[in-house]
């Protein structure tokens, strides 16, 4: 991290998201000139509609360039796209697929955290804050097989609503891990009940937000990707019944299949559960 102020800001979260996103090394050359040509000029088709219907003046046309000059300067771009585009790709993409619902990955993923065994904490801090949880369930596929040593990949907010490897204030790797299901499929994670959030709003992105008079929070939610052998890699979000925002997600992601109800087992812990099943390949 470059920074050292206690909460992230635009800037730092953009300037991360992009280095993660490059880092990922995505491979666009393979895309033939006919896909590209017709996607952009759909695209193209969509923003002139969009002109001529609203009557786009031409300082608002110069607005508009500043802005997207602003969102490369800050590096906002995976943000902005996360936010306002990823979850119609993956509408589209879910419409081939069987399995557990999925829904968008965002820009907070980081590849590469720790292993631990199917009964586990996730790592954390010694003073973390927030109420015990415990998420358990089983991956399987479609046929009802148990897929043993499936990985699920799991990060979320703190009960700050800071995501480790964004916030500089939180330690590497916190409220992060790929867990490796055991011999039955099965899965308990014991972890936080993470908060709710507002993407970062100090930058372009978030002065759009404000003009448009929209809010920018996201619902309390946990981020998971669940990984085997022969089988499609699920991404999701699980979220929480009754909690704010729910119906009015900036990032218009959440799915009413996704939606954990969990129950305090008298001690003070909550617990849900729930099961995942994957489409071969």
């Amino acid at each position: 991290m470059t920074t050292t102020q206690d909460s992230p800001t635009a800037a730092g979260s953009g300037a991360n998201a992009s280095s993660n996103f490059k880092a990922k090394a995505r491979d666009t050359a393979a895309v033939p000139p006919e896909r590209v040509s017709a996607v952009v000029t759909a695209v193209l088709h969509g923003v002139h509609t969009a002109i001529r219907d609203q009557q786009v003046t031409y300082p608002e046309f110069q607005a508009a360039k500043a802005w997207l000059m602003a969102v490369g300067e800050g590096g906002e771009w995976p943000l902005f796209m996360d936010v306002f585009v990823e979850h119609v790709v993956e509408e589209v993409a879910a419409a081939a697929q069987r399995g557990t619902k999925g829904t968008i990955e965002g820009p907070y993923y980081l590849p590469g955290q720790v292993k631990l065994p199917a009964e586990c904490e996730l790592p954390h801090r010694e003073d973390e804050k927030g109420t015990p949880l415990v998420l358990s369930g089983q991956v399987r596929d479609l046929d009802g097989t148990p897929l043993a040593g499936a990985e699920v990949d799991i990060w979320h907010a703190d009960a700050d609503g800071y995501y480790s490897g964004f916030a500089p204030h939180l330690p590497d790797g916190n409220l992060r891990g790929v867990v490796v299901t055991g011999a039955d499929g099965r899965f308990a994670i014991r972890t936080v009940q993470p908060a709710p959030y507002q993407i970062p709003t100090d930058g372009p992105t978030g002065k759009l937000i404000e003009a448009a008079g929209w809010h920018p929070w996201r619902p309390a939610h946990l981020h998971i990707m669940v990984r085997a052998a022969g089988h499609r890699t699920i991404t999701t979000q699980l979220y929480f019944a009754g909690g704010e925002w729910l119906d009015s997600d900036v990032a218009e992601a959440t799915k009413p299949e996704l939606i954990l109800d969990p129950v305090d087992d008298g001690t003070g812990v909550r617990r849900a559960t729930y099961d995942f099943e994957l489409e071969g390949n």
